[in-house]
């Protein structure tokens, strides 16, 4: 598997508007925009840091990944994601390795991104996603 770099940060946020204050206010980052992904329910928002950027995530329902992910720990640091090269070849490689996933193949993320993620407990407790880009 060849990962290239971090792709982004994802912070867990209760809301991206009181979220962009801190980033873009405080810390001077420029925000790009932010997206629904209606089959992941939740809103991103994306602050680019050379070549990786920061992800603040909202849930957009109550049963959302991030919401119960905020229930459960608190707002903060949710995952990282590094951008591979074949996202095909590294969730093949991972599976020949035994490692758990949460998919088994690429689903569509931000930005039209192929992502997948890996289980926490495959990764001492810390949710990775791979991403593809075009």
């Amino acid at each position: 598997m060849k990962i290239l770099k971090i792709d982004h940060l994802g912070i867990a946020v209760n809301s991206i508007d009181e979220g962009k204050n801190f980033w873009s206010d405080v810390l001077g980052l420029e925000f790009e925009g932010a997206e629904t992904v209606q089959e992941q329910k939740v809103t991103t928002a994306f602050f680019p840091v050379g070549e990786s950027e920061v992800e603040l995530l909202e849930s957009t329902a109550p049963d959302g990944p991030v919401a119960k992910f905020i229930e459960k720990k608190g707002t903060g640091f949710q995952h990282i994601a590094f951008r591979v090269a074949d996202i095909d070849a590294a969730l093949e490689e991972l599976k020949e390795k035994d490692i758990q996933l949460i998919d088994q193949t690429p689903r569509i993320g931000a930005g039209g991104a192929r992502i997948a993620f890996l289980h926490p407990k495959a990764t001492g407790g810390i949710l990775v996603e791979l991403c593809e880009r075009s």
